[in-house]
């Protein structure tokens, strides 16, 4: 005979959703131990309170901190006396050991089996009592976690050197601390079958829109599957555009940058065990911008962020723009580059299409290898890969030397752009743009780019155009886009996101700002001599006469 299968322990807690904690404690204990029972680090713990009371402790001891239960817990119940049995049992037991016995600081009752035993698998202690139809639920969990150190992922120039980790409760901490705000809420929900991982969707009241909130509760409240491992799970399930290769949400490991987007009204997801934030929703201008830009000085930030785009768009199209002009158009070079880059291709083998395509998936791969090789051989294998081997391929005559400088220079171009999912997005699409230009030449390169602008038009994130504010035009966007203006003219937030309170800056400072007269407090030309009573090296406006008259 086959023997019986036994469903997971999830499909049986499933199945029982409805089952409540039994006033006997062995019938509630045999439940636990058949779902829990068969973990050899699942510890449960008898003791007897007043004297002649059964109670049992159960936990995994790897999940919690064993010297907080000893203290807080533990050692309360079992060093009550017959004494306080006898005060006990003036009133509900419950009532007494949550409110005179023990000291853990985060404890509540569960009735439901079924909460039990997520709170045990969670690194929570439970408490069973005999006589008492609840079980006490203690938070004791204590994992392991790495220190609060510098993003990885993301280069600080200026600003805090912070980022988030994978504890939820530490990255909520590092949100609090610089919102000291009860305005600040933090919505929870679990998802995920089997991890059941919890989320944490963070937002300003009275600054974000409540429709968006609902919108993301929603999609979020859709998502059916065995486990969210990374917040990068949610993201492919709320974008809006499945098949598009932009990103519709922006990610981030910096506490700073998810502050100031929910300072505009912005929404941010945390999950548990994963150090990255989604903020949302997202345009495209937030891929080239960083936190730095709003703590330098405009002028240069304005330009460097110039810069930026160029270096995208530059890192699109010059590929395909060098196959387009040397196979269909060599009479729009000029005639001495012309000359020098014949003189190159002399003796190469392949045009000039399949040449670039040849050296772009090797920097593809030769990049790809540099990220999973470990740190110190990577660095290595990047110059080696660079110098010898494009050397090699040179001097054999396999790939022309102008073609080794057109995608060095594309590479740095995608380098420039701050968010790797964006650029990524931009590498993929320029094996398409190469392609449409060795066939059709310049026309191909227009007809790639009207595609890959028709595309970015049609997208949007939750309900806002991906190329906003530039379209659908909005000026006061326009301000903090391509250029950034002084923060004392943006004195709204983004009209995309419809916020209810738009005002971020008092219209006091505004006037202040515009209206003030700096005091020159130290001015040199009012500074007097301590000694002599008079001024340090200038004249008084009557020529150094005092006011007084002198007697002759």
């Amino acid at each position: 005979m086959a023997p019986r299968k036994v469903p997971p322990a999830h499909h049986q807690l499933d199945a029982k959703e409805e089952e409540r904690v039994n006033s006997q404690l062995e019938v509630t204990l045999a439940f636990v131990q058949k779902i829990l029972g068969e973990n050899d680090d699942f510890i449960i713990r008898r003791l007897c309170m007043f004297g002649n009371q059964p109670a049992v402790v159960m936990y995994f001891p790897d999940l919690i901190d064993k010297q907080y239960m000893n203290d807080h817990i533990l050692k309360p119940l079992m060093a009550t006396s017959s004494l306080d049995y006898n005060i006990a049992v003036s009133r509900p037991m419950k009532e007494f050991l949550l409110n005179d016995t023990l000291y853990a600081c985060e404890g509540r009752t569960e009735t439901h089996l079924h909460e039990i035993i997520q709170a045990i698998v969670e690194g929570n202690t439970v408490l069973l009592v005999d006589g008492v139809a609840d079980a006490f639920v203690f938070s004791t969990r204590h994992v392991d976690k790495r220190s609060i150190t510098q993003p990885e992922t993301e280069q600080v120039i200026r600003g805090a050197r912070e980022g988030f980790i994978e504890m939820l409760g530490t990255n909520l901490a590092l949100l609090r601390y610089r919102l000291p705000t009860p305005d600040l809420k933090v919505k929870t929900i679990r998802i995920g079958r089997i991890t059941k991982s919890k989320v944490a969707l963070c937002y300003i009241d009275g600054i974000v829109n409540p429709a968006l909130v609902e919108e993301v509760f929603r999609r979020l409240s859709l998502i059916d599957i065995d486990g969210v491992l990374d917040v990068g799970y949610l993201e492919q399930f709320i974008e809006d555009n499945h098949l598009s290769p932009f990103p519709q949400i922006q990610n981030t490991e910096r506490p700073d940058k998810a502050v100031a987007n929910l300072l505009e009204g912005r929404v941010v997801l945390l999950v548990d065990g994963s150090p990255f934030a989604l903020i949302l929703p997202t345009v495209f201008s937030q891929f080239y911008q960083t936190v730095e830009d709003y703590s330098e000085r405009y002028l240069l930030v304005s330009f460097i962020r110039l810069a930026r785009l160029v270096a995208l768009i530059f890192s699109l199209i010059f590929p395909s723009l060098y196959v387009a002009l040397i196979s269909f158009n060599p009479e729009l070079i000029p005639t001495e580059f012309a000359v020098a880059v014949a003189g190159g291709r002399a003796g190469v083998p392949f045009p000039s299409v399949i040449e670039v395509l040849i050296m772009e998936i090797s920097m593809e791969v030769l990049r790809e290898a540099t990220l999973r090789l470990p740190q110190q051989v990577g660095g290595a294998l990047s110059i080696v890969g660079v110098l010898v081997v494009g050397q090699a391929a040179v001097a054999a005559g396999f790939i022309s030397p102008i073609t080794v400088v057109i995608i060095a220079l594309t590479t740095i171009g995608s380098f420039a752009t701050p968010a790797y999912n964006a650029a990524l997005a931009l590498r993929l699409l320029r094996f398409p743009l190469v392609i449409l230009s060795g066939i059709f030449g310049l026309y191909g390169v227009m007809i790639g780019l009207i595609l890959i602008a028709n595309h970015m038009l049609s997208l949007k994130s939750f309900g806002i155009p991906y190329m906003s504010p530039v379209v659908p035009g909005n000026f006061q966007g326009m301000k903090d886009t391509l250029v950034r203006l002084p923060l004392w003219f943006m004195p709204k937030r983004p009209a995309l996101l419809q916020p209810p309170n738009a005002t971020r800056l008092g219209e006091e400072t505004k006037k202040n700002i515009k209206n003030d007269v700096p005091i020159n407090t130290l001015d040199p030309s009012k500074a007097r001599n301590p000694r002599r009573h008079e001024n340090d090296g200038t004249f008084s406006p009557d020529h150094g006469h005092s006011s007084g008259d002198h007697t002759d």
